[in-house]
């Protein structure tokens, strides 16, 4: 059952007490409101919502925001960015919470020359990801990060697991690139799909094979099991994951499963420990004071951060493309001038696009960060 009438019927009421109904430029939005992804979607959508309050207009143009929940289905995701390209005549696509339903959206942006700015780390080469650009930091560049925190530790077996899909698939691919010339041997690859509610089997083989440390390949709520699981059967060894599992409900699910747990991140986490004249600190806590004053809560997770810096990369384009909305040479125009992007400065990182380079992130947007006692601290 689609929610297309009511989300829209909302947002449409919330542009009119902004005075924005004779919106000019419309910003479709794909989130996972609910399903097994939703611990990330949510965090998204309350992103884009600071994001507007603070930047209410884009380049001179007013803006209609529609959200749309794929229920974390990639078939939904696909569906909905087709209704909000052909029907709400979109003029940018945002979304969405998962790797799978990322690249079905892509599919569609391609199809029907719309840009899409993903939050998520979605991979498609040459022209399937010709219309894509991701504002989160390349899997490789994070997985990168950990390891060499491995090899640091002195690491020199780990084991893998992660889901059964593009996300898990990505994550095993980017550790093994990385562990090989670190001399550290992959002795495990273990899978399990969103949806299981136990990865036991999967974790018996992982303390059987006693590796120094484990790897898991996942994120939001459902990224918790292998730790739980892990410290069911009393593993001692280090624990390491990625920066999809940055969220409120994951620390809570984890509990003491996941003490000592680190993981790469964006410097957001971390804003205020930052030097006074890194641009990344002064964006960063404009985000936090945005998202305080919306949402009347400071941000716990670093996903919100991701939609609001799509927004901004969003808006810096904007500002470089001429002529009208709602027309396919726009859509055109936005998008050259979204993959032109240069030095801006995000919550993440500082973002650079080319047509040959859709993350546009660097070194500048990895920080390791570690679990301790329920709070992401700075890892020394």
């Amino acid at each position: 059952m689609y929610t297309w009438p009511r989300i829209v019927v909302t947002l449409s009421l919330a542009a009119s007490a902004a005075g924005a109904l004779a919106a000019d430029l419309k910003v479709g939005v794909i989130s996972s409101l609910s399903g097994p992804v939703s611990a990330l979607g949510i965090p998204y959508e309350k992103g884009i919502r600071a994001a507007q309050a603070a930047h209410p207009q884009i380049a001179g143009h007013n803006v209609q925001l529609i959200v749309l929940d794929d229920a974390s289905d990639p078939t939904t995701a696909g569906r909905n960015a087709r209704k909000l390209v052909t029907e709400d005549k979109v003029d940018v696509l945002i979304g969405t919470s998962g790797v799978p339903g990322a690249m079905a959206i892509a599919a569609v942006a391609r199809e029907l020359g719309t840009p899409l700015i993903s939050p998520t780390p979605v991979t498609l080469p040459g022209p399937e990801g010709a219309w894509t650009v991701s504002v989160s930091q390349p899997f490789p560049m994070m997985v990168a990060a950990v390891v060499e925190r491995m090899k640091r530790s002195g690491v020199k077996t780990v084991a893998y697991i992660g889901f059964s899909d593009a996300l898990g698939d990505l994550a095993y691919d980017s550790l093994v690139k990385s562990a090989e010339p670190a001399g550290i041997k992959v002795v495990a690859n273990e899978r399990y799909a969103r949806s299981d509610a136990s990865v036991a089997g999967q974790v018996l083989k992982i303390v059987a094979a006693r590796p120094d440390a484990v790897f898991a390949g996942n994120s939001g709520t459902p990224g918790a099991l292998p730790y739980l699981g892990l410290a069911e059967r009393g593993y001692k060894g280090q624990i390491y994951g990625t920066h999809g599992l940055i969220n409120a409900d994951f620390v809570r699910v984890g509990g003491a499963a996941i003490e000592g747990l680190q993981v790469p991140s964006g410097p957001v986490l971390v804003a205020d420990q930052l030097k006074a004249d890194n641009p990344i600190r002064k964006v960063s806590m404009d985000f936090r004071a945005a998202y305080q004053k919306v949402h009347g809560a400071a941000p716990n997770d670093i996903f919100s951060a991701y939609t609001y810096d799509a927004w901004l990369l969003l808006a810096d384009a904007a500002g470089r493309t001429a002529g009208e909305p709602g027309t396919p040479a726009y859509r055109m125009a936005l998008r050259d001038a979204i993959m032109s992007t240069k030095e801006l400065a995000g919550t993440h990182g500082i973002y650079n696009f080319t047509p040959a380079d859709r993350y546009g992130s660097d070194q500048r947007a990895v920080v390791i960060v570690k679990s301790e006692k329920g709070v992401w601290k700075l890892a020394p």
